[in-house]
């Protein structure tokens, strides 16, 4: 077990390689972005089903009178 750890830090201190800051915010803007527009397209279809299902069951309950 304190062989695995001790590899571990050797290999997250010299070997991986890490993103210098401008690239980190550059990905962060990234993501922050597209996850908007994720959000967005699934509010659209939210709504999208909303006014669709509420016609349909207007159209039903009519049906019944």
């Amino acid at each position: 077990m304190f062989n695995y750890v001790k590899e571990s830090y050797n290999e997250l201190v010299n070997k991986v390689t890490w993103p210098s800051f401008a690239q980190l915010q550059s990905s962060t803007i990234v993501v922050m972005v597209a996850s908007l527009l994720f959000a967005i397209v699934v509010l659209a279809m939210d709504l999208s089903f909303e006014n669709i299902m509420a016609s349909i069951y207007k159209t039903l309950g009519n049906l019944g009178r």
